[in-house]
């Protein structure tokens, strides 16, 4: 049966008729300020475009949201609006579930299901969740994926080349080629559900001995590349905990197991979760954390996990030759000492907690959002030295430590960063983990990269 779902001139028209009226008023009022001398409230018109973004469903909103938390990919105006955008948009009817399961499982779709509750527990993004049980009434999650995504996908991909294109006229610090490269790669595997179930088997193969994690199987029976059905996992949302938890254990144990959750994968395995969004995890009672997303996955090559250690240790004996080492093996071209300096500069404001051997703070001045000053600072150096092209491996990696650095800030968490750091690389061996790498992607059968 032929798919009428996949990418489509007509859906990609539908699409570009509804995100143009947003990403073309800020084309509009860029070139308004940069050519005709008109004065620009980035504050006020980032407020519009949160308002339009928020409305949407789709890749535009997950692009908005990542975009939010990648130092100086757009000016902070719009980053303070946009990391407002939750994954909480209005959920799509019954006659959309009846529609999308039928397709994906048959018509008898419903027989397979001890239960299937009519409104969605969740929405997000790309798709809804609805909470089901089996035949045994076993509790499940069924994540169903929206309508016309693959042409929706196609299109914000190209309204996001235009939002860079103007930025670049704007401000050069920040060469945006390569963040744009990958954010459309990760994009587009997050419309294959059954790629995800794969990434779910590999993250519950890394985390299997982390007892402060836990990991969803998928029920590849009822999977499909646009359904994705797994076990439910109870857990309430981090602000929520947060709120009913105010003593430091508590926080502090729930920082420890978000770090082993995304820091073990790495520094084991070169594999990174890239979005440490407050509704992909959950929190237990005991403070144990549920990975609940595994759309936007991450696998390193062994070099570049080697790589961050060497920054780490470069950093550490104020070696500037492993310093430039580290840099370049990541995939930054044309480095120049002054340049070096700069990027070292936001490099030691990642690593410092990782820098001191005793209990502290993720970041010292809680000012709100994790890294804001220092990234203004790198910022007004890097356009001084006409820019910086960052690799495309570095745009998750820097998302990730951006994210979690967050919710440390929202825990008020107080950890021996270093020690878990240290413990995490004590033995690192980059041929040991190039071929544990091999043999889990292997084992969770994950389908080569797009």
């Amino acid at each position: 049966m032929k798919d009428q779902e996949r990418n489509s001139l007509g859906g990609r028209v539908k699409r570009y008729a509804r995100v143009t009226g947003a990403v073309g008023g800020l084309a509009a009022r860029v070139a308004g300020e940069r050519y005709l001398g008109m004065k620009l409230d980035k504050g006020a018109h980032a407020a519009e475009l949160r308002e339009a973004l928020g409305g949407l469903k789709g890749p535009l909103m997950k692009v908005a949201q990542i975009l939010a938390t990648i130092p100086d990919a757009l000016p902070k105006e719009y980053t303070n609006e946009l990391v407002q955008l939750q994954a909480d948009a209005p959920s799509m009817g019954w006659l959309f579930v009846k529609r999308r399961m039928s397709r994906e499982l048959g018509a008898g779709w419903q027989q397979k299901f001890g239960s299937f509750e009519h409104d969605a527990a969740a929405a997000a993004s790309l798709g809804q969740v609805h909470k089901a049980t089996d035949a045994d009434g076993k509790p499940l999650a069924v994540k169903l994926q929206y309508p016309d995504m693959q042409s929706a996908v196609e299109a914000d991909l190209r309204q996001l080349r235009l939002i860079f294109s103007i930025y670049a006229r704007y401000d050069k610090a920040i060469h945006t080629d390569e963040i744009y490269k990958e954010l459309s790669a990760r994009l587009r595997e997050e419309l294959d559900y059954q790629r995800e179930a794969r990434h779910m088997a590999l993250y519950g193969l890394m985390l299997k001995d982390e007892p402060g994690v836990h990991v969803p199987q998928s029920v590849d029976t009822l999977t499909t590349p646009r359904v994705l059905t797994m076990n439910w996992l109870d857990g309430a949302r981090l602000l929520d905990f947060i709120a009913a938890h105010d003593d430091q254990e508590s926080r502090n144990r729930v920082a420890l197991n978000m770090f082993r959750a995304w820091y073990v994968p790495f520094y084991e395995y070169g594999v990174i979760h890239g979005d440490p969004h407050l509704g992909n995890y959950s929190v237990r009672p005991d403070g144990s954390v549920n990975l609940l997303d595994f759309g936007c996955i991450r696998v390193f090559p062994p070099s570049f996990v080697k790589g961050v250690i060497d920054l780490y240790n470069a950093l550490s004996t104020d070696d500037e030759a492993l310093a430039v080492h580290a840099y370049e093996s990541w995939g930054f071209e044309g480095l120049d000492k002054e340049t070096v300096g700069v990027l070292n500069m936001w490099a030691r404001f990642i690593y410092a907690p990782l820098m001191e051997d005793k209990a502290r703070r993720i970041q010292e001045t809680n000012t709100g959002m994790y890294g804001r000053e220092v990234a203004e600072k790198v910022h007004v150096e890097l356009r001084r030295l006409r820019g910086v092209k960052p690799p495309r491996e570095f745009v998750l990696m820097d998302r990730a430590a951006i994210g979690l650095g967050s919710v440390f800030l929202h825990l008020k968490a107080e950890v021996n960063w270093y020690r878990l750091f240290h413990d995490l690389i004590a033995d690192f061996d980059v041929d040991v983990l190039a071929k544990r790498q091999a043999e889990a992607l292997e084992e969770a059968r994950v389908p080569e990269a797009v």
